[in-house]
């Protein structure tokens, strides 16, 4: 996806910046490279500020679905709190968590909810000034693809890409920090409820310890803009994952699921009312 921009691109800066100065004698080499390292955060800024962060929903919910577990009816945020939400991040976040719901009804292709979803999303874009993304062209995107996974976790990740890059683009990076947090809760939280025991499913463990990772890195990219009250507020209130994660090894015990799961439930609750 988007995001390995990142990852190819900073190397072969890094690479050319430094070619560049290769040729220049030991005492402008300092003052070069001081240079170079300010221009490769720079660029490393501009980039990160354009791609979305993490994985999406929609690639988290097809690992779901590939351990051939069922959809559960009644797990997802009910379409009818999206008109609960008047805040811009209160809207923000429940996009997010929506989008979630979405990706986890569009891969089981349960089609009634799918529409349920668009329509709860596509009132929240609205509100946030994003109706061109969520319009009837997706909808019919994804009608179009019902029998092609593959497909549908590209177009449900293409949304969530052009929905991060216009928040960031409109000078709303904190709203599009609050989307993405809202997508990793509502992800957790279903991959903890897809069965009423999870821990004992096959492959629930290695999922959960994967978004480690990205969740580590959800921190990271929200340090510059923790003077913002609403993310603040967001990030406070994953202190309990924070907590667990960091007490983790490369396993995952019955004991370490199960404090996942109650430390997900309790920041969900907070956030979907």
């Amino acid at each position: 996806m988007k995001k390995s921009i990142i990852v190819f691109i900073l190397p072969l800066l890094i690479f050319g910046f430094t070619g560049l100065s290769s040729c220049k004698n030991r005492a402008e080499k300092n003052d070069q490279k001081q240079v170079e390292l300010e221009q490769v955060k720079s660029l490393e800024t501009e980039i990160e500020k354009n791609v979305y962060p993490l994985p999406t929903s929609a690639e988290v919910i097809d690992m779901l679905s590939e351990l051939e577990v069922g959809y559960i009816m009644g797990i997802s945020n009910p379409v009818g709190n999206s008109k609960k939400y008047f805040t811009s991040s209160a809207r923000a976040i429940n996009l997010g968590c929506y989008g979630a719901d979405l990706s986890y009804a569009t891969l089981y292709n349960i089609n009634q909810e799918v529409i349920n979803y668009l329509d709860a999303i596509r009132a929240l874009a609205n509100e946030l000034n994003m109706s061109k993304i969520y319009d009837e062209t997706l909808y019919d995107r994804i009608r179009e693809n019902f029998d092609n996974k593959d497909e549908l976790v590209g177009i449900l990740t293409d949304a969530f890409n052009e929905t991060y890059e216009y928040l960031s683009e409109n000078d709303q990076q904190p709203l599009a920090l609050l989307v993405v947090g809202g997508a990793w809760v509502e992800g957790m939280y279903l991959t903890t409820h897809v069965s009423e025991a999870a821990y004992q499913v096959a492959g629930i463990a290695r999922v959960l310890l994967e978004q480690k990772a990205s969740f580590e890195l959800f921190l990271d990219i929200t340090k510059p803009y923790m003077d913002d009250p609403n993310v603040e507020s967001f990030v406070n209130l994953l202190d309990p994952m924070k907590k667990v994660y960091e007490g983790l090894s490369t396993s995952l015990t019955t004991q370490n699921i199960t404090d996942i799961t109650t430390a997900i439930e309790g920041i969900r609750s907070q956030i979907v009312q």
